[in-house]
């Protein structure tokens, strides 16, 4: 998971692009960069830390250039600790392109075999995302030998990616001398949205981004999202052009960004996230009547802060009693996405603090979003304990997660997940000390969003149901992701 923006505007850009980067924070901590053109000439500042920690008033400075490009991430694939991974990446041919990614590419070891052998580029990191530009810049190339950089040529370029590369992709980049361009994956599995303002000059400026919240809190009107598969093109002259490329496109975003990864306040694929959220506190209240007495819960609580819209809709839902137990620290980033078990747990201490007012002698319901690996939450249970909870039981909004993400979400191996074996509810309790775990239901999770946007046709659940969309993932697949995780961790 990545937050991407893309910027053409009558105007200089780089303040407006950190400040879009601001609100893309939270989809990413490791790393941040900036790229503005200038006429034909590229301005690039990246590194690793907060978007706070890597720009420098020196470096906005040096950021010259009505249009830019801009990433903050966190890595799926590639090293976590290298500052070259950084992106956006550059290629200097054809014409010089720099570009942004979030996703998580399925064929990207294939692909780069074949860079090297056929198209004669070398990919010198890595990241999947070099390997994604450098199909990319080929494609262009193939589609202007012998023509002009137009419409018809960049629409092409885009669909020969769709032909070549598999997994997911939400793309921002700039062609040097010839604008801005965007495209989406033929499944949409990651979200990318675009809008409109009114420059001082009078015409359109134009941001594209993963969430609508930057485009609102840039004051950017929303024109709508990117479909599966389509491209749009902001060219040098400012004049948007948008295009179906893909020859098979299915509507099928990936649910876990309604779950946890998206910011309440924005919308994804025309669907609040917020009131996605609502609603899975809904069906959830309909798994807790079904497994716990209701005269047992004295309180519910949410643990900070995805899952607060949830838990305070379940508790309307019982009738029950909603507090906040947890006081979050908010100068720690977010744990699920912290590379490394250890330093995951060890944050969970620094992250919350419980309030013994609101525990003691009481019967607790915590809801939280989802349980992953389980190490954040048996230290939130203990926490709890420890606090003066006579009883601790715990609720997720989403279903177990039994499989591995490979479409761009920090949780690539059965063997890190709590339920990737299969455990029920019952052990996950037992594991993580808890006296009762409730569950959303696939069909729960599902309902909650199945007619907020008829357009689409199904969402990718793969982490919950093993369900991959693209359909070329197996167990040969995911056994290799194993082992590379392995052979990563001995290293």
């Amino acid at each position: 998971m990545c937050g991407i923006v893309a910027l053409y505007a009558s105007g200089p850009v780089n303040q407006r692009l950190y400040d879009a980067l601001l609100l893309l924070q939270h989809r990413g901590q490791d790393a941040a960069g900036i790229c503005t053109v200038e006429g034909r000439h590229f301005h690039m500042h990246k590194g690793m830390g907060l978007v706070r920690d890597v720009f420098r008033t020196r470096n906005m400075r040096d950021l010259l250039g009505n249009c830019g490009i801009g990433q903050v991430r966190y890595p799926t694939q590639g090293n976590a600790t290298a500052a070259d991974e950084s992106q956006p990446f550059y290629v200097n041919a054809p014409f010089g392109i720099v570009l942004a990614h979030n996703g998580n590419l399925t064929n990207a070891e294939e692909l780069a075999q074949e860079l090297y052998e056929l198209d004669r580029r070398h990919i010198n990191t890595t990241s999947d995302s070099e390997v994604l530009l450098n199909v990319f810049a080929n494609e262009l190339a193939l589609a202007t030998l012998g023509h002009p950089l137009d419409e018809e040529a960049l629409f092409k370029a885009v669909s020969g990616v769709h032909k070549r590369v598999k997994g997911s992709y939400a793309v921002v980049c700039m062609i040097a001398g010839h604008g801005v361009v965007a495209f989406r994956d033929p499944y949409g599995i990651r979200p990318l949205c675009y809008g409109t303002t009114l420059g001082e000059d009078g015409k359109s400026e134009y941001m594209i981004a993963s969430e609508s919240v930057t485009l609102e809190g840039s004051e950017f009107q929303i024109l709508g999202d990117v479909h599966p598969g389509e491209a749009i093109w902001i060219d040098e002259n400012g004049d948007l052009h948008k295009k179906q490329c893909a020859e098979h496109p299915v509507y099928s975003p990936c649910i876990f960004e309604y779950v946890y990864l998206a910011r309440p306040d924005s919308q994804l694929d025309g669907i609040s996230v917020y009131e996605a959220r609502l609603r899975l506190g809904e069906n959830l209240a309909k798994e807790i009547k079904k497994s716990i007495p209701l005269e047992d819960i004295d309180v519910v609580m949410p643990i900070p802060d995805s899952s607060r819209p949830a838990a305070a809709q379940l508790a309307k839902t019982l009738n029950l009693t909603y507090r906040e137990g947890f006081i979050k620290n908010r100068y720690v980033g977010r744990t699920f996405i912290m590379p490394g078990q250890t330093v995951r747990k060890k944050s969970v201490r620094q992250k919350l603090n419980p309030m013994p007012v609101e525990f003691k002698d009481k019967n607790v319901l915590l809801v939280d979003d989802s349980i992953v690996r389980g190490t954040t939450m048996d230290e939130i249970v203990a926490m709890a304990r420890s606090a003066g909870a006579k009883k601790v039981y715990v609720a997720s909004s989403a279903p177990r997660v039994c499989f591995p993400n490979v479409y761009g979400i920090d949780m690539p191996t059965r063997s890190e997940l709590l339920c990737g074996d299969g455990k029920g509810a019952d052990e996950v309790a037992r594991i993580i000390g808890a006296d009762k775990v409730v569950y959303q239901t696939i069909d729960g999770l599902k309902g909650a969003l199945s007619d907020m946007n008829p357009e689409i046709s199904d969402f990718d659940c793969s982490c919950f149901d093993g369900r991959y969309v693209t359909g070329d993932i197996d167990d040969a697949y995911l056994s290799q992701l194993e082992e590379e995780k392995r052979l990563a961790k001995e290293a």
